[in-house]
């Protein structure tokens, strides 16, 4: 039988494992384009999209601006993050104490560089990765797992 969870942690848990999918896709992303860097640099060149070249021009140059070895650097530490976020997500399911400590501090250590960020320049995402960081760190706290004797 399942056991039932809060529905507080379920979303923390389904917001990780957003997260780390999306992590999942960036580093995939970022490393082919690193394996297939001349290609892009050639297709930039050479495509004619109507109506849709702002989008893909700011993409291509983007990543075309980035040398290989940034590109290679920044997938695998995407792909790092995106495992121990998913490691997060399974822990925090199976409602580990070392995954409520380990959310804790990494949602902890991020709240100061995002109000830096905040403080540099506002916008929409930021703010809302900043509220959503604020209450995932609330809500573990507010309902940290007590220590159950052997």
């Amino acid at each position: 039988m399942l056991k039932k969870r809060p529905i507080g942690l379920l979303a923390i848990v389904f917001y990780k494992a957003f997260v780390a999918s999306l992590l999942a896709v960036t580093s995939i992303a970022l490393l082919l384009a690193t394996r297939n860097y001349d290609a892009l640099a050639n297709f930039a060149d050479a495509y004619t999209l109507e109506g849709k070249t702002k989008l893909i021009d700011w993409i291509l140059d983007e990543i075309l601006n980035l040398n290989p070895r940034t590109l290679r650097f920044s997938g695998i530490g995407a792909g790092i993050y995106a495992l121990l976020t998913a490691i997060e997500a399974v822990g925090l399911w199976y409602e580990k104490r070392w995954a409520h400590v380990l959310v804790l501090f990494l949602v902890g250590i991020s709240i100061p560089p995002e109000v830096y960020e905040l403080i540099h320049g506002i916008t929409w995402i930021k703010v809302v990765v900043f509220i959503i960081n604020i209450i995932v760190f609330w809500y573990l706290l507010s309902h940290f797992p007590k220590h159950k004797p052997s």
